[in-house]
């Protein structure tokens, strides 16, 4: 029987697997397709999936990525989660335990890392302040060296400003590690993708502190959401930032 997974979690968080070797029904949680959930112990660590046909492998769709992030969010709610990407799938179960078998050290230092801890989200969306210039009086060569030439700067600008705004976020949240993208919307804005990991004890201080931050950067546009599993912290031990325009 293949089986599609949904994330790890701590197999202490679920003692109903205390007596158990063998996959056991995780009650209240249905997954995609509306199949039924289970609980696959794997040492210090169990696996949460469900029995995937090669028809539904056919068949993945928008509600099935809906449905694989509403599991990992269930789960989330009770034990420290690593979530697995999407349509990630094991032919059966040897291949399910050789998988967790090689990686337990990993997925353990991981778990341990992030116990605790979740991510929000903050979509912070700006007017970006760097307009062309006439390029009226110009030869066709002179134009097209003058906008090779403003582009360049208006890319240096942006990354400039966007970095600026990130470190403002950084020290008005203080989170313990970050993720950072920003991109040119087709309206022309700039957009700040910004997931922080913060300590679950923290989550109302943050919440506060969004609420101060909307009132104090009224140029900005933002948006918050969460607590969530934390999607971008899974493999990352370090700080990222990407920027680009």
């Amino acid at each position: 029987m293949a089986w599609y997974a949904y994330c790890i979690a701590e197999r202490q968080a679920f003692p109903e697997l205390s007596r158990h070797r063998r996959p056991m029904p995780l009650a209240g949680v249905t997954g995609i397709f509306g199949n039924q959930t289970f609980l696959f112990p794997a040492s210090d660590l169990a696996v949460i999936v469900s029995e995937h046909s090669p028809e539904e492998a056919a068949q993945m769709d928008q509600q099935a990525a809906r449905d694989h992030a509403r599991v990992i969010a269930d789960c989330f709610k009770l034990s420290t989660v690593l979530p697995f990407r999407y349509n990630t799938t094991f032919a059966d179960d040897d291949s399910l335990r050789r998988s967790v078998r090689s990686n337990q050290r990993h997925f353990l230092a991981n778990v341990e890392r992030l116990r605790g801890k979740a991510e929000m989200h903050l979509k912070v969306l700006v007017d970006d302040t760097c307009p062309g210039n006439s390029l009226r009086d110009m030869t066709v060569g002179q134009q097209y060296l003058h906008s090779l030439r403003e582009s360049a700067s208006r890319q240096r600008e942006r990354q400039s400003k966007a970095r600026a705004l990130s470190v403002q976020m950084h020290r008005m949240f203080l989170p313990l590690a970050e993720e950072i993208t920003c991109k040119r919307t087709d309206s022309g804005k700039m957009l700040l993708d910004i997931a922080h990991l913060i300590d679950n004890k923290t989550i109302e201080r943050y919440q506060n502190k969004y609420s101060s931050a909307t009132l104090q950067l009224k140029e900005c546009s933002m948006q918050l959401s969460g607590p969530w599993p934390p999607y971008h912290f899974v493999h990352k031990t370090t700080p990222q930032h990407q920027h680009s325009a």
